[in-house]
């Protein structure tokens, strides 16, 4: 065959391909048509554009600036906080936003804006594109417009009969106002994180000025909220915000809206928050808001997750839950719920107060001016399962919400995790209070705190002394697999797959655990076995009064009954007889554990009667050695007075007992040297050191609401943040 006829040839090939592609295209085209007729999404759609244009067409002005009060109550009825966006106290006019604003957000956002009719259906398509490349949704499609009548009309679910509603209203919105209407009414009602909805509430909530006085760079560290307020929240990640303030920055900088020098200098500009003092609740507020909006979150059918098999299953996660988060915290501020919780504020007053006159002698300040030795403490009621005070510092003049370390902050447990994940589930196999272990020096193990050894003893005497190489040899034989798997099943959300190692029996966590998590556990351990949601919520209803949600008791077992109460009659030798002797209660049996981590930097005391468990955390945001602090002394202490008070006038309840009894020991008493009286020199460190363990090495880590972790250098720490935690490891 010539080369001519192989051209011919070739192109009728390509003709004939062509053909067919375009046969088929058009196939296809007729198929989707007639499916779409056929399947009743051409009614449904009509339906969706009829309902948008009707909603669009009753809208006024004044729609835009309405919003509902939210209450929230105490388990007794009294208002612990009122929500309310106060959006009409801070609407602005277009001719009152500052130019900077409006020019920010549409380069940032929709640089199209004064071009499209409320769609920018080339970006949808590039948005599809790029989410079909990656598997996920990498680029946003939405306009500012499509934004405005998601936030005014529509949820955030992923479903495409929503997505064609928002293009409608979009639609009609751009036929009934003008350009700088919607810029108006988007920017009062975007929202800004922390209860602020528009810009001037975020200017006074902030900065504590009108937006007309913002600078350049403020407005677009504020311009960085909404696009995940959770993830960008200034208050709890602060450097995620300045990341994205500059990403703003550059936007303006390449759309020649600013000048290089106006570009540099605004990058160069250091932001200071300055928030009003008008906070009344702090610790309770941000933890009611938090179960409030983890409630609404499951109705809408959202699937809490702490177990994970791969990385990017933690991050897709992580991004669906912030996603979902911030869309049911908005609507705290503007759908007038009633939320009853089982906040006790007589009881919340006076952990508060425990904790701060048994650390008042601590007066040094951190950078921010914020205490810098800090306690947490989290109170459950063991009839329901719920919270009933919860605090997550020292009480302390400052602007607006502070970290709430007793759910946001997580930290090394010390021995106090030895009964969560070494002796109850060894309880279950086998092993009694009776049982007789040897304590002995372990190659390439721990020592015990005083570095001696007892030879042979009850599993009693080793919990009550903490033995490290006790609790090792058990967490050995059970396996760090199975021992970490209570942890999972109990909801502990920061376990990763470097804690699958030996010193985690000792509680050599990477990231650590909260006050929160820690009082779930052992009110687990009471409570036979069984775990309840330790949330605070028990009812919310519609400012009608018609209820949408009442709290149902559920109850998960992790446990075996005998097991924990075995494990029950153990902690309480640790209080009578251990390393918490002096803790007991006046007429009330009790039990717990202490714990204490390397040089001193964190101690904890857990522990329960039959009516309340309690967890009590005391150390530095910024771990080092605090002289004199263990699990025995400040936290036990605290624990000790908090439980008097919350008990006076209650009867005394022992503990059940197990239900095939066995006999307890004769609490042999072990060598002189070993005695312990509670004081600080006997307490137990619980770190693996010294002996042939691989050595520590430090790093920083950053803990956010979100649970984005970001790991530095020693040294190294990243600017701007709030909650800087020293974590030991071990490769």
């Amino acid at each position: 065959m010539s080369k001519a006829e192989r051209r011919k040839k070739t192109k009728t090939e390509r003709v004939l391909g062509l053909l067919k592609f375009q046969i088929a295209l058009l196939i296809i085209l007729i198929a989707a048509v007639a499916y779409y007729y056929v399947g009743g999404y051409a009614s449904q759609v009509s339906d969706l554009k009829s309902e948008a244009s009707s909603l669009v067409k009753q809208s006024s002005p004044e729609t835009f600036r309405q919003t509902e009060t939210s209450i929230v109550y105490d388990a007794n009825g009294e208002t612990i906080s009122v929500l309310k966006g106060e959006k009409d106290v801070y609407y602005l006019t277009y001719n009152e936003i500052p130019a900077y604003v409006t020019q920010a957000i549409i380069s940032i956002e929709d640089k199209k804006f004064y071009k499209h009719k409320g769609v920018d259906y080339k970006a949808i398509i590039r948005a599809a594109i790029a989410m079909v490349k990656n598997g996920e949704a990498t680029q946003g499609g939405s306009t500012i417009t499509q934004q405005l009548a998601r936030t005014m009309y529509l949820s955030n679910e992923k479903t495409w009969q929503r997505k064609v509603e928002e293009i409608y209203i979009a639609s009609e919105l751009e036929e009934r106002y003008s350009k700088e209407d919607i810029l108006e009414f988007y920017l009062n009602n975007v929202y800004f994180a922390n209860g602020y909805y528009g810009i001037q509430a975020a200017a006074k909530g902030y900065f504590s000025k009108d937006a007309s006085e913002l600078t350049l760079s403020e407005i677009c560290y504020l311009l960085a909220i909404p696009n995940s307020p959770t993830y960008y929240d200034p208050v709890l990640n602060p450097d995620h915000t300045m990341k994205r303030r500059n990403i703003i920055l550059g936007s303006m900088y390449k759309d020649k809206i600013i000048s290089e020098q106006t570009y540099n200098n605004a990058l160069a500009e250091e932001i200071v928050l300055n928030r009003p003092d008008s906070i009344k609740n702090n610790y309770v507020e941000t933890y009611t808001y938090y179960c409030a909006t983890r409630v609404l979150m499951e109705m809408d059918g959202f699937e809490f997750k702490t177990d994970f098999s791969t990385t990017n299953g933690r991050k897709s996660y992580e991004k669906q839950y912030a996603q979902s988060y911030d869309q049911w915290n908005r609507t705290l501020f503007t759908e007038g719920y009633r939320i009853y919780t089982s906040i006790d504020m007589n009881m919340q007053n006076q952990l508060q107060q425990t904790i701060d006159e048994n650390l008042s002698e601590f007066q040094d300040l951190n950078d921010e001016g914020i205490y810098a030795l800090q306690g947490a403490a989290v109170s459950i009621d063991n009839e329901t399962g719920q919270v009933v005070a919860i605090v997550g510092g020292r009480t302390q003049d400052v602007s607006g919400y502070t970290l709430n370390r007793a759910f946001q902050s997580y930290r090394q447990p010390g021995s106090s995790i030895k009964p969560l994940l070494v002796y109850t589930p060894q309880l279950e196999r086998g092993y009694t209070p009776d049982t007789i272990v040897f304590d002995q020096p372990i190659e390439d193990g721990p020592e015990n705190s005083n570095g001696a050894y007892s030879g042979e003893i009850t599993l009693r005497q080793a919990v009550m002394y903490s033995k490290n190489t006790i609790a090792w040899q058990l967490y050995e034989e059970l396996t760090p697999q199975v021992g970490m798997k209570y942890l999972k099943n109990l909801g502990f959300s920061q376990l990763v797959e470097e804690d699958y190692g030996m010193a985690a029996c000792l509680g050599g966590l990477t990231v650590g655990v909260s006050p929160l998590e820690m009082a779930t556990g052992y009110a687990t351990i009471e409570n036979d076995g069984y775990m309840r949601n330790p949330g605070c919520i028990t009812k919310i209803t519609d400012a009608d009064g018609n209820i949408i949600y009442e709290a149902k008791p559920e109850e998960i077992e992790i446990y075996e009954e005998n097991a924990t109460r075995n494990m029950t009659s153990m902690l309480e030798s640790v209080i009578t007889d251990g390393t918490a002797k002096g803790a007991a209660l006046t007429d009330m049996p009790c039990a717990g554990k202490t714990g204490t981590t390397n040089s001193n930097r964190d101690g904890w005391f857990v522990g329960y009667t039959r009516y309340y468990t309690t967890s009590v955390w005391v150390g530095y945001d910024i771990p080092k050695k605090v002289p004199g602090l263990t699990g025995s002394s400040y936290p036990a202490r605290i624990w000790q007075q908090y439980m008097e008070n919350v008990h006076e006038n209650k009867s005394s309840i022992d503990f059940l007992a197990p239900v095939e009894y066995i006999g307890t020991d004769d609490l042999e008493s072990v060598p002189e040297e070993e005695s312990v009286e509670g004081d600080d020199e006997s307490e137990e460190s619980d770190v693996v050191e010294e002996a042939p363990v691989p050595e520590e090495t430090e790093t920083y880590q950053v803990i956010t609401e979100t649970f984005d972790g970001t790991e530095v250098p020693e040294g190294a720490i990243p600017e701007n943040a709030t909650d800087i935690q020293i974590t030991t490891t071990t490769e």
